[in-house]
């Protein structure tokens, strides 16, 4: 790994894991080949608008891997998952090397055919939702009562899928334009699957004066077997808002990056690269919230 200096810890913003081969790189996350399986390390970059800030977010990667692994565990009985350990000491032997520097931020995991449509679920009215409501009065086909206001609560959870982009913005899309992309049976399964973690989950955090607006999953199959991969219910997939903060017909406070969009939006940048870099105190708060929410929703400090 190749850490960068920054003013409370250290961050990483790339990995280079001599004599390791990279599978993938994408905006947050590197993927290494570990025989059959592979290795998920998450580095605390951060994006915004579509580009890849220079300044990293200390124990960004730290909180998303373990608070998917808090939460991989918390939902063993609804789904299957891709998940098999975080205790590097487990991994293949080539990795060993590098167990200080993967210690925390990393977990190793199954190789899975991954569905390529992301599984969203909205139990309010935020974002993109929002902004196609304004335009049509429904999210990805699913009309919605009149005169609603953003970030008001919807009367159900609804399931609004998306196209995965590598880079760019997800699409929505119909449930019916999933079925054409994924099979009838399989969007139906996932729907379901969608909808049943996000009850289950919503409830938790609301336990713990956390309100879950959205989140989207990302699903694939181990030989016939559904699995949930990736990340979960992190801040980076996630809305998470501070319940007694919560006033409906504005945008909310979050425990995620939307921050650093809301300075971002203050200067005289573009959106194109290359993005600026963030003051000390932008990265500083930010990093804050990012804990802040491992801590409310496990109860424990952040790990190594």
């Amino acid at each position: 790994m190749v850490p960068v200096n920054s003013p409370s810890s250290t961050v990483v913003l790339t990995t280079e894991l001599g004599g390791l081969r990279l599978h993938s790189r994408g905006k947050v996350r590197d993927v290494y080949a570990a025989g059959d399986d592979l290795v998920i390390v998450a580095t605390d970059r951060l994006s915004a608008f579509d580009c890849i800030l220079p300044t990293g977010i200390p124990d960004k990667g730290r909180v998303l891997t373990q608070l998917s692994v808090f939460w991989f565990d918390f939902l063993r009985d609804l789904t299957a998952t891709h998940f098999v350990t975080a205790d590097v000491s487990r991994f293949p032997a080539e990795f060993q090397p590098h167990a200080s520097l993967l210690e925390g931020r990393s977990m190793l995991v199954r190789r899975a055919r991954m569905v390529d449509v992301e599984c969203v679920a909205r139990g309010y009215l935020a974002g993109s939702g929002w902004k196609e409501y304004r335009a049509t009065g429904s999210v990805c086909g699913i009309a919605l009562p009149a005169g609603l206001r953003e970030s008001d609560r919807l009367p159900e959870p609804i399931f609004t899928p998306a196209t995965k982009a590598q880079t760019g913005h997800d699409e929505n899309i119909s449930f019916g334009a999933m079925q054409t992309l994924v099979g009838a049976q399989v969007a139906t399964r996932l729907r379901d699957l969608t909808l049943a973690i996000y009850a289950k989950a919503a409830a938790y955090a609301a336990e713990r004066g956390i309100l879950l607006a959205d989140t989207k999953f990302e699903f694939g199959f181990i030989g016939e077997q559904l699995v949930l991969a990736d990340e979960v219910l992190t801040p980076d997939s996630s809305r998470f808002w501070p319940a007694d903060r919560y006033e409906p017909g504005r945008p909310q406070e979050s425990f995620d990056k939307q921050y650093v969009r809301d300075y971002l939006e203050t200067l005289a940048w573009d959106k194109t690269p290359p993005a600026p870099p963030l003051p000390d105190e932008v990265t500083a708060r930010t990093a804050e919230k990012y804990r802040d929410a491992f801590r409310r929703l496990t109860g424990r400090e952040l790990g190594a």
